[in-house]
């Protein structure tokens, strides 16, 4: 199998192009097997190994392996080889079936298969469909939300925000600002039940309300640092004695970039004034619908999960004093997030789900 050798003709029977190209066509079928059947079938066309690796963006070995297996076995030289233990119970065919059902079709008079009903609709066993599901990592029970930016300028912001991710000005602040608004004081009405082991944490699922508070905060991407005010009202008042925060927390000789989503609060004449009497700030406003853009989204999640979800609190100043406390602990030893994905990178995974989401046939 080494690159010296030549690698042998290829012919294919009807059967062989019918199973390839049913292997290969269905575009939900197990990607490992419909790659292998596109080099089978395109090795059959004409054209080395180099060729097509280049084409189907793949390194030439892999291509000569599959090539030699298929010249070898036949279409049964592109499944996976059988690995020691018990002789298997379930056919290839029994398998494809299973995986085929689960992503293509959904049964009557549900939304969605689970063990039960595709154990009937195949004659197989609730424990078989768990093994071939858990196997191709397929979870029909669980669903994600997604939502996607109207924005006209999407691309444009985009660009411009993870620019200043990536290559940060000279001489200058790039902070991400954004407020965790309408965080609400609950108190359990039952003490907690303690971690033991072999039982987790348990807490009552009624609580009190004591009043909320929100939280003001920016995130400098160089340091990780937070700037943060607590207040109980969220309008564009609180959100000029913020400014007016930062602007006393950031040295005078530093160009500040703020980073901030398209909240009302952000864009009153106030607001838009104090701006113009501190020409040192430029704000970037991130697309409608992509909170992702903003890393303090990320900071308030971790604010989340760390120390308010889990807590009990009895009152709104002990609720404010528990992120303060966060906050300070944060800035003793801060870690920014590192932004990896280049602008091309995103916009062309969009792109991509784009395709996606518009060929499905829901």
């Amino acid at each position: 199998m080494g690159r010296g050798r030549k690698l042998p003709v290829l012919t294919l029977t009807e059967e062989d192009r019918e199973t390839l190209r049913g292997w290969s066509g269905r575009r939900k079928t197990a990607q490992a097997l419909a790659l292998r059947s596109r080099i089978v079938v395109r090795a059959a066309e004409g054209g080395s190994a180099a060729i097509i690796a280049a084409e189907l963006k793949i390194c030439p070995a892999t291509v000569r392996k599959w090539w030699h297996r298929f010249n070898e076995a036949g279409v049964d030289g592109l499944l996976d080889e059988p690995r020691p233990g018990q002789p298997r119970k379930l056919s290839d065919a029994q398998i494809e079936q299973v995986i085929a059902r689960t992503l293509e079709s959904k049964p009557r008079a549900a939304t969605h298969w689970s063990t039960r009903s595709m154990a009937e609709a195949t004659g197989l066993n609730q424990t078989a469909i768990s093994r071939i599901w858990r196997a191709f990592s397929l979870q029909p029970h669980r669903q994600e939300s997604f939502k996607l930016s109207r924005d006209p300028l999407f691309i444009d912001k985009v660009r411009d925000i993870v620019g200043l991710y990536l290559d940060p000005p000279d001489r200058a602040l790039v902070l991400c600002v954004d407020e965790k608004s309408q965080i609400q004081a609950l108190e359990r009405t039952a003490p907690l039940l303690p971690l033991r082991p072999g039982q987790a944490e348990r807490r009552a699922h009624d609580y009190l309300r004591h009043g909320t508070t929100s939280l003001f905060a920016a995130l400098d991407t160089k340091t990780g640092k937070v700037i943060s005010q607590l207040h109980r009202r969220h309008r564009s008042i609180e959100f000029r004695k913020f400014l007016d925060t930062i602007e006393a927390n950031v040295p005078p000789a530093l160009d500040v970039h703020l980073i901030m989503d398209n909240y009302a609060t952000h864009k009153t004449p106030a607001i838009q004034r104090w701006l113009v009497r501190h020409p040192r700030y430029h704000v970037h406003f991130t697309p409608t619908s992509a909170s992702w853009l903003n890393q303090v989204e990320r900071f308030f999640a971790a604010l989340t999960e760390k120390q308010i979800r889990r807590g009990s609190f009895q009152s709104t100043r002990q609720l404010e004093a528990a992120i303060r406390e966060y906050l300070a602990h944060h800035n003793t030893q801060p870690k920014p997030f590192r932004w990896i994905k280049s602008a091309d990178d995103i916009l062309i995974a969009l792109a991509k789900y784009c395709e996606r989401i518009n060929d499905s046939a829901h």
